[in-house]
């Protein structure tokens, strides 16, 4: 074969494993994204001038690919995968070193390999579009969706608190008129104490809404911190619960309304005490940065399914046994974190348990 043929045989194998690859691409989706890798660095070897000897490596910060590890060293040409201007990655074509000189990759081969790299590069640019566009679309419905239950939410506490209130102030002057009878001043009681239960859940409704009025104020956390956790002291003492501070400085200022910054940090914390298991521990982390303050509660139980992570700031959900919890307490803290533009997530620690990360601005 004369030096024309060969040439033109290269070609056609380079035009080949280009047109595999883009086949490739066409089809794949998040789901097959390492499947893909895999088969476009397999169909890279038939482009190439040694196809049984070359082997290649697809490195990105989420895939490594490989057709083959070698022992030995190797001679390589490569190509960088760039994502949004950026370097993501590396595409390698490599042969043993002790058969092959870097003279024997082809000019036209580094070309094949910066063409492909260029695609990898767009192929991964798209399917991060396409996951953060999937993403921003729940997060859209999830708005909506809480904006709804906001409006149904005020409209049922503002219609519960008349009647509420009224039940309480009749019962307590009913009481008052009963002191010489025991069973009939009890049952008044019940009354008073159901009626003062119900009164707590629309202030927790109202919250959730932002209804409630604040009272915004240059406020020091440590202190509402240290506070809160000394007065659930007992309760860490009672679930055999431990817990530890990291707090960077004394004193971390940022305005907020004292009152619902307290009830963040309560409704938090209890959260954590009640998903802990005996001798688990609860983390309260508390940093500063340039314009916010971090405040992170991570404990140490089950952590938290898929489906919880979705739903775990919407009203009336929760993983708690029946009658443990109203499903109200997390979506008040979101409901109040919201009203201070901050923002609250909930994932899963690495090891074990969740770790709910407040974030306000100063």
């Amino acid at each position: 074969m004369n030096t024309t043929e060969q040439a033109l045989k290269e070609r056609i194998k380079e035009l080949t494993c280009l047109y595999e690859v883009s086949s490739i691409i066409v089809n794949t989706n998040e789901e097959l994204i390492e499947d893909t890798l895999k088969a476009i660095a397999f169909s890279i070897k038939k482009g190439f001038q040694f196809p049984a000897e070359t082997e290649v490596d697809i490195n990105t910060e989420m895939y490594s690919i490989s057709t083959h590890k070698r022992a030995g060293s190797t001679i390589e040409i490569s190509s960088e995968i760039v994502l949004f201007n950026e370097v993501k990655g590396q595409l390698i074509a490599n042969l043993e070193s002790s058969r092959f000189k870097a003279e024997d990759f082809l000019t036209e081969e580094q070309l094949l390999l910066d063409n492909i790299a260029m695609k990898i590069g767009n192929l991964l640019e798209r399917l991060e579009i396409q996951k953060n566009e999937t993403s921003l679309k729940r997060q859209m419905e999830r708005a909506d969706r809480l904006g709804i239950l906001g409006e149904i939410t005020a409209g049922i506490a503002h219609e519960l608190n008349t009647p509420l209130a009224n039940i309480l102030g009749f019962a307590e002057l009913l009481k008052e008129d009963l002191t010489t009878n025991n069973k009939q001043t009890n049952d008044v009681d019940k009354i008073i104490k159901n009626a003062i239960f119900s009164r707590e859940v629309v202030k927790k409704l109202m919250f959730f809404a932002c209804e409630m009025p604040q009272e915004m104020k240059r406020v020091n956390i440590v202190p509402n911190v240290k506070n809160a956790i000394n007065l659930l002291d007992a309760t860490f003492r009672k679930e055999q619960v431990k817990y530890i501070i990291k707090i960077e400085e004394e004193e971390m200022w940022l305005k907020a309304d004292p009152i619902q910054l307290t009830q963040i940090i309560f409704n938090l914390l209890i959260n954590a005490i009640y998903f802990s298991p005996v001798n688990g521990l609860v983390t309260i982390e508390v940093k500063t940065l340039k314009n916010e303050i971090v405040l992170k509660i991570r404990d140490e139980g089950k952590g938290l399914t898929a489906d919880a992570q979705n739903k775990i700031f919407q009203p009336f959900f929760t993983t708690k046994s029946i009658g443990d919890g109203s499903g109200l307490g997390l979506s008040v803290v979101h409901g109040i974190v919201s009203s201070h533009k901050g923002t609250i997530t909930a994932k899963n620690n690495k090891n074990k348990g969740a770790i709910f990360t407040v974030t306000l601005p100063k």
